[in-house]
C-alpha cells in the first residue's frame, strides 16, 4: 500500500514535473527574444550614451554661435549708432554752415542795395554839378556876348551921319566878336569853293549850277563853328551841280572859232 501510495504519488508528481519543463521549454523563446530586446536596448542606450557627448559637443558649438551672432548683432547695431551719430553731427554743421552763409548773403545784399544807392545819389550829384558848370559857362559866355550887343548898339546911336565910320564901328564889333570866340576855343568852319561836300561840316542849303565841280561847294552862305572838336554849327553852303549847258557851249564855241580861223589860215 505505501509502495502503491508513492506510485500513485510520485506518478502523480512526475506530470507536475514534465509540466513545468514543458512550460519551461515553452518560454525559453520567449525569454530569448525578451533577452535580445533587452540586448538591443542596451546597445540602444550605450549607442545613445556614445553619442550623448557629441550631441552635448554640437549644442556648446550652437551657443557658441548664438553667442557670436549675438556679439554681431550688438557691434552691428553700436556702429549704427555711431554712425547715426556723426551724421547728425555732420548735419548740425552744416545747418550751421548753411546759417553763416544765409547771413553773409543779406550782408552783402544790403551793402550791395547801400552801394546802389550811394552810386544813384553820385550820378544825381555829377548831373547837378555838370548842369551848373554848363549854367555857369553859359553865362560867362552871354556877359561877353552882352558886351559886343552894347558895342553894336553904340554903333548904331552915333549921330555922326557918314557910313564910313559907321562900318569901321561894325567893323570894330566883329573882331570884339571874333576874339571872344576865340578865347572860348571856338574855331570857324569856311569851307573854299571847290572843297568836297562833308555832311558832319557842312549843311547843304540849296544846288545850283556852278563853275565849280559837281557836289562840291559852290558858295559859303554861313560860316559853320565848331569847340573842342565838336561842331556847334555846321557850315551852310550851296552845292555846285556842274557848269550849266549854255555856259558849256558858250565855252566851246571860242575853240571853234579859233580851230575854224585856223584852217583858213592854213
Amino acid at each position: 500500500m505505501s509502495d502503491e501510495g508513492e506510485t500513485e504519488a510520485g506518478e502523480d508528481r512526475t506530470p507536475d514535473d514534465g509540466d513545468r519543463r514543458a512550460a519551461g521549454d515553452e518560454e525559453t523563446p520567449e525569454r530569448d527574444a525578451e533577452a535580445e530586446v533587452e540586448a538591443g536596448s542596451d546597445e540602444s542606450n550605450a549607442s545613445a550614451a556614445a553619442e550623448e557627448p557629441g550631441a552635448t559637443d554640437d549644442g556648446g558649438e550652437s551657443d557658441r554661435d548664438g553667442d557670436r551672432g549675438d556679439d554681431d548683432r550688438d557691434y552691428d547695431a553700436a556702429a549704427l549708432r555711431e554712425r547715426v551719430t556723426a551724421l547728425e553731427s555732420e548735419l548740425t554743421e552744416r545747418e550751421e554752415r548753411v546759417e553763416e552763409l544765409e547771413g553773409e548773403v543779406e550782408d552783402l545784399t544790403d551793402r550791395l542795395r547801400r552801394t546802389r544807392a550811394d552810386y544813384e545819389n553820385y550820378k544825381k550829384r555829377a548831373e547837378r554839378k555838370r548842369e551848373r558848370v554848363k549854367e555857369r559857362a553859359t553865362e560867362d559866355l552871354v556877359e561877353r556876348l552882352l558886351g559886343v550887343r552894347d558895342d553894336l548898339r553904340r554903333a548904331t546911336e552915333e549921330d555922326d551921319p557918314d557910313a564910313e565910320s559907321l562900318l569901321d564901328g561894325v567893323e570894330m564889333t566883329l573882331r570884339e566878336f571874333d576874339r571872344v570866340l576865340d578865347d572860348e576855343g571856338v574855331t570857324e568852319i569856311a569851307p573854299a569853293p571847290g572843297e568836297a561836300i562833308d555832311p558832319q561840316r557842312h549843311e547843304v542849303m540849296m544846288r545850283t549850277d556852278s563853275e565849280q565841280p559837281e557836289d562840291t561847294v559852290a558858295e559859303v552862305y554861313a560860316p559853320g563853328y565848331e569847340m573842342a572838336g565838336q561842331v556847334v554849327r555846321p557850315a551852310r553852303v550851296t552845292v555846285s551841280t556842274g557848269p550849266a549847258d549854255g555856259e558849256t557851249a558858250a565855252d566851246e564855241k571860242p575853240d571853234s572859232e579859233e580851230a575854224g580861223a585856223a584852217r583858213t589860215e592854213e
